[in-house]
């Protein structure tokens, strides 16, 4: 497999996407990874492993409708495997495994099947004190903007998923980019104050655009440099309710066509007016554990620009 990645929004050839047929019972309070899903369990709507199957058979549909190649992780019972973008990453030719949680460590193993078809040469794993999880990584042509915590207490925040040991190792990997990292919001407890990912409060799409939610960021500078970057006019900001049910994480099958989900109103009408093609599909079950569309699928190859 020629795996290519070098930005968000080239036409998509082949995909990892997540499974949600075998999530396991409703993790205990005390077990729950983001404050999201800590809500949802004290509230007895946690979502239902039927209900994600059939979200996730939306998207499906949408690669198939696109002829796009999705590979899927093998089963492990009782396993929240929903989130394939968290385990690992594709830039340019290379397949990076993450640093993540412990408790999710199985899951890399689930998509030996296509790990199997990399030249081993290409596949590289980082030293063990450097965290990162592929939501917070996002390839841009010459740039990789990269979510990070540099606060001392990023111990104390299991919503803390990649450190600057992660994008100083990101940077020695790929010398001839510019790694630009952003300091994210984090909280443990109020889903509404934690960016969990970089793609929980910002995204670039098509046409020099991107959706951006400026309270996730703690660098006010930072925020500052990414609407300069792509120009006021081209930032779509969404509120804090809007980063709470995950606007900024849809996904983009190409420069034009963008997958959404169907409740994000104000977004979907907003995308359409740019001139996108907006593929919206059901995925609010999903969102309740604090990750949508961008999470749950790992891009392998994508066409050259």
């Amino acid at each position: 497999m020629n795996l290519h990645i070098t930005d968000e929004i080239s036409r998509l050839r082949a995909v990892i996407l997540g499974r949600a047929d075998s999530n396991g019972p409703v993790p205990l309070l005390k077990d729950a990874y983001d404050p999201k899903s800590a809500e949802h369990i004290i509230a007895g709507t946690y979502p239902k492993d039927e209900d994600m199957v059939k979200e996730m058979e939306a998207v499906m549909n949408i690669f198939e409708k696109y002829d796009v190649k999705v590979y899927r992780p093998q089963k492990i019972e009782d396993y929240n495997q929903i989130f394939a973008r968290d385990i690992a990453f594709v830039i340019e030719d290379k397949f990076i495994k993450a640093n993540i949680l412990e408790d999710r460590s199985r899951e890399i193993d689930a998509l030996e099947h296509v790990i199997s078809k990399i030249d081993p040469s290409r596949i590289i794993e980082f030293p063990e004190n450097a965290h990162i999880e592929g939501g917070d990584v996002m390839p841009w042509g010459e740039y990789i903007f990269v979510g990070t915590y540099r606060g001392d207490d990023y111990s104390s925040y299991i919503t803390a998923r990649t450190n600057m040991k992660a994008v100083e190792h990101l940077q020695k990997l790929f010398p001839h980019k510019k790694v630009k990292s952003f300091d994210l919001r984090k909280s443990n407890t109020v889903a509404r104050d934690n960016a969990l990912h970089l793609d929980c409060c910002f995204q670039p799409i098509g046409k020099g655009k991107c959706i951006i939610h400026k309270e996730g960021f703690l660098v006010e500078e930072e925020y500052e440099w990414l609407i300069d970057f792509f120009g006021r006019e081209n930032c779509f900001h969404i509120d804090k309710d809007e980063m709470y049910h995950m606007n900024s994480n849809v996904f983009s099958i190409s420069p034009e066509v963008i997958i959404s989900e169907k409740n994000f109103t104000r977004l979907n009408s907003w995308l359409r007016s740019q001139g996108f093609t907006v593929e919206e599909v059901p995925y609010a079950e999903i969102a309740k554990q604090e990750g949508l569309l961008r999470c749950s699928t790992m891009p392998l190859i994508r066409d050259s620009n």
